[in-house]
């Protein structure tokens, strides 16, 4: 900005004007700010794609992938293909995102009067409904285009996940915990998994689905108990309103029902301490989300919520040392 400053007080000094050209401020004055303009304009459009997409909030895709990532490292007896892990990490992103625009349809006349949704783009109507349902649309042509390099049950299992994604917007308006059916189709990507590499889903595959609804009841809980009052004016339902004073022991008994959950599919696929250890450690984290939530505070909660992310790396890294040792063992 100096040398910007220094050439406008040698102008003002008395140098001699140039001749317009291509170079000069004369020139540049005219044109460039229309390409200003629109690329400025082209900037906030696509800014406000990805906050309607949840971008810049990448919690909800991690907390959706670190299930369907146990699922592929269990199916693939701890050797994932890279393909696959590819595949569903794009399916994961992309059907994060088509959940969280058509959420956003169904609550465009809602989210105005929420303080933490206000400032979303159809809320705060920077975007149109229209312009919306592209952007979903969108998201659902790409998301069929990675399904279709997996195989027919894949395809039919993911028509069901699409059905649970763009349905459970409507349940928070009679079910009394959404929650749970947040997690089913949030875990909807851990019977694809096993059906992606080994063509069924075999009984572990239902024994960790049921861990995955459960823990997003765990989760999700914590972030409706941050929105209690607002959801309360509005009238949205909620596993924190249903559960009341009695949340938190409703949340440890998911915690609970999660870790034995873990355990059974553990000792069906005959896993060894590593695995059991990371469990365990879960357990750890477990309570200090209770611990967190404790004053039910909008902070503390949220901090719970988010606290679940090392649940998810925990028992992946459990998995991943347990095939790990196996394979040393057998060599």
């Amino acid at each position: 900005m100096a040398g910007l400053a220094d050439e406008g007080l040698e102008e003002a000094a008395g140098a001699p004007p140039a001749m317009p050209s291509a170079m000069s401020p004369a020139f540049v004055r005219v044109v460039p700010v229309r390409g200003h303009r629109r690329s400025h304009w082209l900037g906030r459009r696509l800014l406000d794609i990805a906050f309607l997409m949840r971008l810049h909030r990448p919690i909800g895709i991690w907390l959706l992938l670190w299930p369907t990532v146990w699922a592929l490292w269990i199916a693939g007896d701890g050797h994932p293909p890279p393909r696959l892990l590819l595949l569903f990490l794009a399916g994961t992103v992309l059907m994060r995102s088509a959940g969280c625009v058509v959420n956003d349809l169904a609550d465009i006349n809602i989210d105005p009067h929420v303080r933490r949704t206000r400032h979303r783009p159809l809320a705060a109507r920077r975007m149109s409904p229209r312009e919306a349902l592209a952007v979903f649309v969108a998201l659902l042509a790409v998301a069929l285009v990675v399904v279709l390099q997996l195989n027919l049950l894949c395809l039919q299992l993911s028509l069901a996940g699409a059905a649970l994604t763009i349905t459970y917007p409507l349940f928070k308006r009679f079910f009394p915990i959404p929650q749970l059916y947040l997690g089913l189709a949030f875990g909807w990507g851990v019977p694809m998994a096993f059906a992606a590499q080994l063509g069924f889903v075999p009984r572990v595959g239902w024994v960790m689905l049921l861990a995955t609804v459960l823990w997003a009841g765990i989760y999700d809980s914590f972030y409706a108990m941050a929105d209690r009052s607002d959801d309360l004016k509005v009238g949205v339902k909620s596993s924190a309103i249903t559960f009341g004073d009695m949340d938190l022991l409703m949340v440890a008994a998911m915690q609970v029902m999660v870790l034995l959950a873990l355990l059974f599919a553990g000792r069906l696929l005959l896993l060894g301490a590593p695995y059991f250890y990371a469990v365990a450690t879960g357990a750890g984290f477990f309570a200090r989300q209770l611990w967190l939530a404790r004053h039910r505070d909008p902070e503390g909660c949220m901090r719970a919520f988010h606290n679940n992310n090392y649940f998810g790396i925990v028992i992946l890294v459990g998995l991943i040392l347990d095939y790990a040792t196996q394979r040393a063992s057998a060599s």
